[in-house]
């Protein structure tokens, strides 16, 4: 028996299986859609912030980024750790509530480390949201449906963001930014509870032919990533890949209305329903694609971000270039959408190449390099570069602080691709 996962999963005789994993996979989009309300919910007021509190862009960026992203990691391998051994759906219910309270109380803050602080409590929190759903969903799915499942599940990201805008400038301009975040806060501490009551744990390994139910160590599900090399590259790629994306998605909001004068109400009423349909179409048809073509070869897996990838870079270097925000706004759907392929086929790869006990520890070393890199060090990269700037370039710093994403796209792609060598091999092991 191998610890890896063939492509052609067992089903589990269980009448009600159908009823139990729909219900789950609903339940754990809602409290990740939670999750994304709330960080694009901080993007969205950053202005109306500003002006109760002095900020900086490299503060923001901190705010959104590092902030946030240390503390998710840091405590998402621990986490992980205990979703292999315990109860998982109680653990995500009792996260949510957690980084809930830690919302609600952004909206109380009066200075840069009030709000600092509370971004760390929303990012311990956060850390037991997507590692154990995502071990509780490969339990509920057969492992040929994993890609696409996990791409439903990842669209909470895309939804949230239209969520979080529509809301965001709804509320700017009506019930104020300190009480959104204490409206968002008390969603989620609703539905914590609502989670833990509806969903059922999933029997560990019932969708994987002769796995294994024993605990596995941290030390032998980190050397998983030695040992397979698609594992291995899968980490940088999908950092990079992650870097470019949260520096685009945390910052694409404030460009528009600060270099090409887009109203606040017209972010509710254009970029809300465009960043929420482009990343879902970008999430959605990555996990549909891996999953169609990887039933011939599961290269797939590599080449279809990768393609994505280099769509990526002319695409957001031509939004970039031109002036007025209809037309720049025009000009992200490309990149916007493509900015988000990488995201099924990353969880669903992890999920497939380990054991049943190991996949929330696996996740979570995944979601070590996506934060800590990417979404720590992606927005604060950008605000770096736009305050290094601004002497020179004033507010137009923005779009070369964008700009600067170039090279790590590059970098994205060049790893995916030097993926794909390795993939038939992984799975055959």
């Amino acid at each position: 028996m191998t610890e890896a996962t063939t492509l052609q999963g067992a089903a589990a005789p269980d009448t009600g299986l159908t009823l139990r994993r729909n219900v789950a996979l609903a339940m754990l989009f809602v409290v990740g859609t939670i999750n994304f309300i709330d960080r694009q919910l901080l993007s969205m007021l950053i202005e109306p912030i500003r002006a109760d509190i002095a900020l900086s862009d490299t503060q923001f960026g901190l705010l959104t980024g590092l902030a946030f992203a240390l503390f998710y990691a840091g405590m998402g391998v621990p986490v992980a750790i205990l979703a292999d051994r315990w109860n998982r759906v109680k653990l995500v219910g009792i996260a949510c509530i957690v980084w809930s309270g830690f919302t609600a109380a952004c909206g109380m803050v009066s200075n840069f480390w009030q709000l600092a602080l509370m971004r760390f409590g929303v990012g311990a929190g956060e850390a037991g949201g997507t590692a154990p759903s995502v071990s509780v969903l490969a339990d509920y799915y057969p492992p040929e449906r994993r890609p696409i499942v996990m791409a439903l599940f990842t669209c909470n990201g895309p939804f949230g963001v239209f969520v979080g805008a529509a809301f965001g400038a709804w509320a700017a301009s009506t019930i104020g930014w300190r009480n959104a975040f204490l409206l968002i806060g008390a969603v989620g501490i609703v539905v914590g509870p609502l989670l833990i009551w509806l969903v059922r744990e999933p029997a560990r390994g019932q969708m994987d032919k002769g796995a294994s139910d024993e605990a596995v160590p941290f030390s032998r599900a980190l050397a998983l990533f030695g040992e397979r090399r698609s594992l291995m590259l899968v980490l940088p790629a999908t950092a990079f890949a992650a870097f470019v994306s949260y520096g685009m998605l945390n910052w694409i909001p404030a460009y528009l209305m600060r270099v090409q004068g887009m109203p606040l109400a017209a972010m509710g009423t254009w970029f809300a329903p465009v960043a929420g349909i482009t990343f879902a179409a970008g999430t959605l048809g990555g996990g549909w694609l891996v999953a169609r073509m990887a039933r011939k070869s599961p290269r797939a897996y590599g080449l279809v971000p990768a393609i994505a990838t280099a769509i990526l870079i002319p695409s957001l270097i031509a939004a970039l270039t031109i002036d007025g925000w209809p037309a720049v706004l025009a000009l992200m759907v490309v990149p916007l959408t493509a900015c988000t392929f990488y995201i099924a086929p990353s969880l669903a790869l992890v999920q497939n190449l380990t054991p049943p006990r190991a996949r929330a520890t696996a996740t979570s070393i995944l979601m070590l390099m996506f934060n800590i890199i990417g979404l720590g060090f992606g927005p604060l990269f950008v605000g770096f570069v736009s305050d290094a700037l601004k002497p020179d370039y004033g507010i137009d710093s923005l779009r070369w602080g964008l700009m600067a994403l170039m090279p790590f796209a590059l970098a994205a792609c060049a790893v995916q691709l030097a993926m794909m060598r390795h993939l038939e091999k992984d799975f055959a092991a």
